[in-house]
């Protein structure tokens, strides 16, 4: 179950929304969600990049359409068509820059199992494949060609301590709920639990939160 089913449920007048808000407000909800938490979420593959690619496609071919027409009814449908696709773009480049900067930062954990891997589309797995080729034949070049052969190593577990840098995953994450849910969470000096309703926004170590979010019971905010 997704957070579109949990909203199917609520809202009943939620299919009769029209594809294209229904698809702007995803792309709104993997946005915040994204930069607000301290890991690589999963690429949406329902399509819907696919889906907001397309739509802005279409209406770039409008405006070049539209360019140069004098009539100021035009004109100002053109000003709102503009306005529009200047906030798909906003939001399709901040998403995609929040997703590259944890990349960048933590690229060997991203690929450092099947599971994680799974988490980046096809273009951020090359990108972070390759950049991670390029880090570690610079590091060769300027020093690690001079450390004996089992000192070169960027993933090395000896003593079981992994040179692997890690997301914080006990930063703290804001949650809506979705539903009425028993909540968990640590806290530094006590554990501690608490009935939530539909809508309550609470604060959680991302640790905890996760599992709601992924099971559709909350979103980040």
């Amino acid at each position: 179950m997704d957070i579109d089913d949990i909203l199917r449920e609520v809202d009943p007048t939620f299919d009769s929304i029209p594809e294209d808000t229904r698809d702007l407000q995803a792309l709104t909800r993997a946005w915040v969600a994204e930069r607000s938490s301290p890991e690589l979420l999963d690429w949406p593959n329902d399509g819907l990049f696919e889906r907001i690619n397309e739509r802005i496609k279409h209406q770039i071919e409008k405006v070049e359409e539209m360019t140069g027409d004098m009539d100021p009814k035009t004109n100002f449908a053109l000003i709102v068509i503009q306005t529009e696709l200047e906030r798909y773009k906003y939001l399709v480049r901040s998403y995609l820059r929040a997703r590259i900067a944890k990349i960048d930062k933590h690229t060997l954990h991203y690929l450092s199992s099947a599971t994680l891997r799974a988490r980046l589309s096809q273009p951020e797995l090359a990108y972070a494949t390759r950049h991670q080729a390029l880090l570690h034949n610079h590091y060769l070049s300027s020093f690690l060609s001079s450390f004996p052969q089992p000192l070169q190593n960027l993933n090395d577990t000896a003593g079981n301590i992994s040179m692997i840098d890690t997301p914080d995953l006990d930063t703290a994450v804001f949650i809506r709920l979705l539903r009425d849910t028993l909540v968990e969470g640590r806290g530094t000096d006590a554990d501690g639990e608490m009935d939530c309703k539909n809508g309550d926004i609470i604060i959680l170590r991302w640790s905890d939160a996760r599992k709601f979010v992924d099971s559709g019971l909350a979103e980040i905010v």
